[in-house]
This record gives C-alpha cells, sequence and structure tokens, in this order.
C-alpha cells in the first residue's frame, strides 16, 4: 500500500464532514470561551462581592477537562467516537443549563466542575476526525479545529458583551446553552468512522510511533499552551498600563490579534511546514519568546501591534506543527485514547499557565507572567534542538 493511500480519507468521509464537525465545535465553543472573561462581572450576582473567587474559577472547566478526558478517549475507542462526541456536546447543554440557572456560589461552582467533566469536546472531535482521516488529511483537519477554537475566541467575548446590554452574562450561560444542543442535533446526522482494520494493521506494522515520539508530543504541547496561555490573564492590564486611556475595543483588538494571525496564515504554513514540523515548532516557541519577551519593552501602540503579531507567527507555527506531529503519531493508534492523553497535557499546561501567571503578577506585576512564558519557550527550544542533535549524533555514530 503506497504512502498516497494510507493518506486518502476512509470510505464515507469527505471535507463537508470536517467542516461540519469544524462547525459545530465552532458554536459549542462560544460559551466555554466567550463567558469566563465575564466572571468578575457574574460573581458579584452570587455572593462574591469582590470577585476574589474570579482567578480560581476561571481554571476549574479546565482542570476538571484534563481529569475526565484520558478517560472519554478510551471509552471513545471501545464504544464509538459519534455517541462520545454527541455525550461531550450533552454534557456541555447541561453544564451551560445549570450554570445560567444557578442561584448561589456553589452551584454555579458545581456547574463549572460539570462544565469540566462532562465536556471536552475539543478532544472528541478530535478523536472522531482521527478514527476517519490519516496523514496530511488529518492535520489540516486538526488545523482547521484549532482556527475554530481560535474564531470563539475571538467573536465569542465580543457578542456576549454586546448581549449583556439586556441580559447579564451569567443568565446568558442557560441562552447560549442552545448552542451546544444544536450542535448535537446536527452532529447526530454524521456517520460513525469506521476504520479498515486491513490498513490499520499494516501501518502499524510499518509507522507506528516509538514511545519517544508521544512523549515529545506531550512535552511539546504542555510547553506551548504554557507558553501562549500565561499571556492571556493579565494582557489588559498590561495594555492599560502601557497606554493609559486605551478604550476596551482596542484592548480586545490587541488580545485578538495573534488569534486573528492563525486564522489567516494557518492553511499556507501547513502547506510550507507539513514536512518539516519539528523545524516549524522550533521556529515558533522562538517567536513566542520573542514575542512575549518584547512586551516588557513595549510602551506605545505600534509596539504592542508589532510583538502581538511576533506572537502570532508563534502561536500559528507552533499549533499547526503540533496538528502535523500529532498525525503522526495517531497512525497505527487509537485516536481517542491519542487526542484525550493530549488534551490532558493541553489542559494541564492552561492550569499551570493560569496558577503561574495569577502568583506571578501578584508579586511582580504585568509583565512577569509573559517573562515567564518567554523562558518557558526559551528552554523548551534549547531541550529541542539538543534532542535533535542527540539523535542524529546517535544515527550517524559508528558501532
Amino acid at each position: 500500500m503506497t504512502a498516497e493511500v494510507l493518506r486518502m480519507p476512509r470510505s464515507g468521509f469527505g471535507p463537508r464532514h470536517v467542516h461540519a464537525v469544524a462547525g459545530c465545535y465552532f458554536v459549542a465553543s462560544f460559551a466555554a470561551l466567550g463567558l469566563p472573561p465575564f466572571l468578575t462581572e457574574i460573581l458579584p450576582e452570587l455572593g462574591d462581592r469582590t470577585a476574589r473567587w474570579a482567578g480560581l474559577l476561571y481554571v476549574v472547566p479546565t482542570a476538571f477537562g484534563a481529569l475526565g478526558a484520558p478517560l472519554w478517549g478510551r471509552l471513545a475507542d471501545r464504544f464509538g467516537r459519534k455517541p462520545l462526541l454527541l455525550r461531550a456536546q450533552l454534557g456541555l447543554t447541561v453544564a451551560f443549563l445549570l450554570a445560567g440557572w444557578a442561584d448561589s456560589l456553589g452551584t454555579f461552582i458545581a456547574a463549572l466542575v460539570l462544565q469540566g467533566i462532562l465536556g471536552g469536546t475539543f478532544a472528541a472531535c478530535n478523536g472522531y476526525l482521527g478514527a476517519a482521516l490519516e496523514g496530511t488529511h488529518l492535520s489540516r483537519a486538526l488545523t482547521l479545529m484549532h482556527g475554530s477554537a481560535r474564531a470563539a475566541l475571538v467573536v465569542a467575548p465580543i457578542v456576549v458583551g454586546s448581549l449583556s446590554s439586556w441580559l447579564s452574562p451569567h443568565r446568558q450561560y442557560a441562552l447560549l446553552a442552545l448552542l451546544p444542543l444544536a450542535a448535537a442535533l446536527l452532529l447526530a446526522a454524521l456517520p460513525e468512522p469506521q476504520a479498515e482494520e486491513a490498513e490499520l494493521t499494516e501501518v502499524a506494522e510499518t509507522s507506528e510511533p516509538v514511545p519517544a515520539a508521544l512523549r515529545s508530543l506531550y512535552a511539546l504541547e504542555f510547553a506551548f499552551v504554557f507558553s501562549t496561555v500565561i499571556s492571556f490573564p493579565y494582557l489588559i492590564s498590561l495594555v492599560e498600563e502601557r497606554i493609559p486611556g486605551a478604550s476596551p475595543t482596542l484592548s480586545g483588538v490587541l488580545f485578538a490579534l495573534p488569534h486573528l494571525c492563525y486564522l489567516i496564515a494557518a492553511m499556507p504554513v501547513h502547506t510550507a511546514f507539513r514536512d518539516r514540523p519539528r523545524a516549524g515548532i522550533t521556529i515558533g516557541f522562538i517567536c513566542v519568546a520573542i514575542g512575549l519577551a518584547g512586551h516588557s519593552a513595549a510602551d506605545s501602540l505600534a509596539t504592542l501591534i508589532g510583538v502581538r503579531l511576533v506572537l502570532g507567527v508563534g502561536l500559528t507555527l507552533g499549533l499547526v506543527c503540533l496538528s502535523v506531529l500529532a498525525a503522526d503519531c495517531a497512525k497505527g493508534r487509537s485516536p481517542g485514547g491519542l487526542f484525550g492523553s493530549l488534551e490532558f497535557f493541553s489542559k494541564a499546561g492552561a492550569v499551570a499557565a493560569g496558577v503561574a501567571a495569577a502568583a506571578g503578577s501578584a508579586r511582580y506585576g504585568p509583565t512577569a507572567p509573559l517573562l515567564t512564558g518567554a523562558a518557558v519557550a526559551l528552554i523548551t527550544v534549547c531541550a529541542t534542538i539538543l534532542r535533535s542533535l542527540c539523535t542524529r549524533w546517535s544515527h550517524t555514530c559508528p558501532r
């Protein structure tokens, strides 16, 4: 069987199915990504007048999502990817309804915990796609999924803010619960991806990644999420400090710039680096380090735009090349377990970033998280280059 045949989508699954999954993920992500920035407005309605729990509650769904992702992934491999994908969407529906109708802080926290445990739509979507696609087709689909997340991250807070003039963000949880419910109804029409056993057997014998490749993928995922997410929580404070009188709209645009870079450049970057993902991820970490460190010296709108764009280049290279590496590791493996474990490391990186950002900002100010992220990115670059040199040396050393 030729490599080109191995990269073809399995029977009955085409681009329209990929776009449907990505679209439903975008729709279902609205509340999960658009409402947490408004926790400081939601919590006073529930008795936390100073919103002192906002920082902790911001990462509660992520933390519990990390704990549940590997289990849901294994269950998907055992009972089918489509049922577990529908389970994730319906789980979000239940959690959002409970959060929207919560009348106490305890009930609201319970809803966020359920959101993390019952959600996991990103891992479920990737596991579903991983069972139907391979190689370049899968890495392009994963790149599109990241694009859905970036688009939701840009659009959702704007929509939530616009709706808040007539419906509080707290009650919007209940309204936006209709979105994952609608996504579940749409996904119900998709087929259950069927792996062809002969194809999987041959792939497993010839190109199954060694455990070292998986460990490397998980480590890169954790480090990349940590070094990028750590810049999110206190960016608005930094913008206000560097540009006094900056409007919320300007702050929002600066926040969105790196994600807009991804939406514009992701597919061209995929074409350029699909055959050399490790070079791409290394360049991506370098750009992330330069972009984050540059924030500490940026003192004008022009320089802030510049460093945000550099960060956007790093974000795009990193996410795209991680998708390519994940697609390579998925060959011959159960996709649910793989993407569930990958989601665990991703969410663990996000939780660690949130904790580090809170601790660093409280002690040293809003630039501390950015410098911490830059340091982690540089350490990862050095480790990646060293690993590459050691691997090359071991292959060329005479025995």
